[in-house]
């Protein structure tokens, strides 16, 4: 007989019920995957769509979780049905956004709307209901970095109090309102103050999440294959799409923005801790990152490159990327940040949690993936018809 669950103070776990909304994305499904496999919780899985979690969901009695989680298909936009479902539910954990920086200058007022006002009835029914509310944010709350505003040669832009972000001490700073990619940072920020003010005023439990540049397997989509064919994923499924397909990797404004990256695995292990150790994670605001995967986004590129020729066995291209301003790529209104490296003191301090895949074994484990699911129907759909 299994061990019974204890938390990080030495207490049972108790079994319970979670309302996931934005089940069926790339979060929802790795998080499903690993509850459904490691704990006893029951998961209320809410999304328009279900692809990514359909291997969980086989007929009652293929899997040992077939009674612990159920799929509601519902947008939370117009559904009658979501405050039913959160006063269900133990704990409710919030995905939903519209969250690709080609969709923010594009649609501004979706993005807005999607992760701000489409959030409110979920913060309003968790704390009316006595609700405990996990929500998503992002790293985009912080914006620009203070070291980005210095003279370039002076040597402060290299001492990291001036970028590294700290959860309770960076400031969050955006450009101007022409600047439209700044639509999500701004509506994710805007939803973290109410939620923190519902704590404030009304008791509200809530643990506040910023993921820096999670990626791995199931991803975004590949544009035409497994998604529209003019969209624009994030850069893990932009670069994978253009090695898959052997072409250049757009490089935009010369790949010269540096992030920290993450492996998906890594990255939920610190939301369970989040969801089974609510008396260290309520009202705590988490950076979730690992800040020894740093690269500059030309560095990511040509890494993936020499993965990608690993697992795959095709040589690359003579000219593998090729740079692309920012208005050419994303449209007029695009801005960007300098750097996204998190200050990991706080969720050390409170959950005991470090990230352990370094870039190099999370790219070679999602390329992998990304070859075997998606090679062949790319081949396919790039082949030219044969002459008569």
């Amino acid at each position: 007989m299994a061990l019974a669950r204890v938390d990080l103070d030495g207490n049972p776990i108790k079994p319970m019920t979670i309302c996931m909304i934005g089940a069926g994305g790339f979060i929802g499904s790795h998080l499903c995957e690993k509850l459904m496999a490691e704990t006893p919780h029951k998961v209320l899985a809410l999304d328009v769509y279900n692809d990514k979690i359909k291997h969980l969901l086989e007929p009652a009695g293929s899997h040992p979780w077939f009674d612990r989680i159920q799929f509601h298909r519902l947008n939370i936009k117009n559904d009658s049905r979501l405050e039913g479902l959160i006063k269900m539910a133990d704990l409710t954990i919030n995905l939903a956004a519209i969250c690709t920086p080609a969709d923010y200058n594009t649609r501004p007022l979706d993005t807005i709307y999607s992760n701000f006002i489409d959030a409110l009835p979920v913060v309003k029914y968790c704390s009316e209901n006595g609700k405990r509310l996990i929500h998503f944010s992002t790293c985009e709350v912080y914006g620009k970095t203070i070291g980005s505003f210095l003279p370039k040669d002076s040597p402060l832009r290299q001492d990291p109090e001036y970028y590294v972000l700290k959860e309770d001490a960076s400031p969050c700073i955006f450009g101007s309102i022409e600047k439209q990619r700044w639509s999500y940072a701004c509506a994710k920020q805007l939803i973290e103050r109410l939620i923190y003010a519902e704590g404030a005023e009304n008791g509200l439990d809530f643990t506040i999440v910023r993921p820096f540049n999670w990626i791995g397997p199931r991803m975004d989509f590949i544009p035409g294959i497994d998604g529209p064919s003019e969209g624009v994923p994030r850069v893990l499924a932009c670069f994978s799409n253009n090695l898959l397909r052997h072409e250049p990797l757009k490089l935009v404004d010369g790949g010269q923005s540096q992030r920290t990256f993450i492996y998906i695995k890594d990255a939920i292990e610190a939301v369970l801790l989040m969801i089974e150790n609510p008396a260290r994670a309520n009202s705590q605001i988490f950076n979730v990152g690992n800040p020894n995967n740093e690269v500059t986004v030309r560095q990511l590129a040509e890494m993936m490159i020499e993965v990608y020729s690993k697992v795959s066995g095709e040589p690359s291209l003579e000219a593998p990327t090729v740079d692309v301003s920012s208005q050419e790529f994303y449209g007029v209104g695009y801005d960007d940040s300098d750097k996204r490296i998190p200050d990991m003191t706080i969720i050390n301090r409170q959950l005991g949690w470090n990230p352990k895949t370094s870039l190099w074994d999370l790219l070679e484990s999602t390329l992998t993936y990304q070859h075997r699911t998606y090679a062949e129907a790319v081949k396919q759909a790039t082949a030219k018809p044969a002459a008569n």
